[in-house]
């Protein structure tokens, strides 16, 4: 605004000039604060807090939450003083307070703690029996090969049969009607079985178990020769016979432990009474836990032989010419002197 002409040129000059400044006020700007921020962060903490109590409280069992609310439910005066509120001093805090968590209860160990390991000497046992069924599986694979590649051997596999049992590993030699094992009606052992048992005994001197022969006969009753003599007889000579013959092979004498005759009591065809694979000499070569048994019960009957080879014996038998009433297994009986 222009001076007034009335106005005093020297009072305008020395009259201080006055600056009003007026401020805009800039509206609701709380958006660009921190003070929200704060609060936010809060809220989310809580929020992961509970989320993780949840979860806590999801995947702990219901005897474990149990004993955290008998813990807290306690009275401090028993958690830090003695029982009876004397104020005695405690060793353990964890004395105060519920039930031990670290304690197992039926039906709870199965959950939460793994099952503890075998006592040492179990699992030494159980060590043990399978490095021998190891020894002996070798021992048959050998066997088997040793009889492929054998010529003396291979011609006569048909006969040969071998198989893990229960108590070890057995070969058994069966006799054929095209090709018996013995002369007729004695235990005198044919040329071919001396040659299979020679090549046999050498090879069981690889493992250090021990060996059970037992010597069978077919279900036909032996008659003729001495008063008393039956398959009993024949069959415990043609086991001993088999012995001989092992021990001429190589085996170590050492390692029979048994030597028995069965007669007909186990055949491996029960249909057919003069059934040719029922003349049979079994060489069992024992594990250890059955040759353990074989001392410790007194020598019992430790040849497994109760069920059947039924796997190995052939589908078809070959059909073999009637024999007279009352001939003995095998043929004649022993000629006397």
């Amino acid at each position: 605004m222009a001076d007034s002409p009335n106005r005093d040129p020297m009072q305008s000059v020395l009259s201080p000039t006055v600056i009003v400044r007026r401020k805009k006020k800039s509206g609701h700007g709380g958006h660009h604060g921190g003070a929200w921020k704060i609060a936010y962060a809060d809220f989310v903490t809580a929020m992961m807090a509970f989320f993780l109590l949840m979860w806590l409280l999801g995947s702990t069992s219901k005897y474990d939450k149990q004993g955290i609310e008998d813990y807290f439910n306690t009275p401090l005066s028993t958690i830090f003083g003695g029982k009876d509120g004397s104020g005695a001093a405690r060793t353990s805090v964890i004395d105060g307070g519920g039930r031990d968590l670290s304690s197992s209860r039926p039906g709870e160990a199965t959950k939460s703690q793994p099952q503890p390991l075998p006592k040492t000497p179990v699992r030494a046992a159980a060590a043990a029996a399978e490095d021998d069924m190891q020894r002996l599986q070798q021992l048959k694979q050998k066997l088997s090969a040793l009889i492929e590649h054998t010529p003396a051997l291979r011609a006569y596999k048909d006969q040969i049969r071998i198989d893990i049992t229960s108590e070890g590993l057995r070969i058994e030699i069966v006799d054929s009607l095209k090709r018996p094992m013995f002369a007729s009606g004695s235990a005198k052992l044919e040329a071919y079985v001396v040659t299979i048992l020679s090549q046999i005994g050498a090879s069981l001197n690889d493992v250090d178990n021990r060996v059970s022969i037992a010597g069978h006969t077919d279900a036909v009753p032996y008659s003729g020769g001495e008063a008393g003599y039956s398959n009993w007889e024949l069959s415990s000579e043609r086991a001993n016979a088999a012995r001989r013959a092992l021990i001429a092979g190589g085996m170590s004498e050492g390692k029979i432990l048994q030597v028995r005759g069965l007669a007909d009591v186990l055949p491996l065809n029960k249909a057919v009474a003069d059934e040719p694979t029922n003349r049979r000499i079994s060489i069992l070569v024992l594990n250890k836990a059955a040759e353990k048994a074989f001392f410790t019960d007194g020598g019992r009957t430790t040849v497994d032989e109760s069920q059947p080879v039924s796997s190995v014996i052939p589908a078809t038998v070959e059909e073999q010419p009637a024999k007279p009433q009352g001939a003995s297994p095998g043929g004649e009986p022993p000629s006397k002197g």
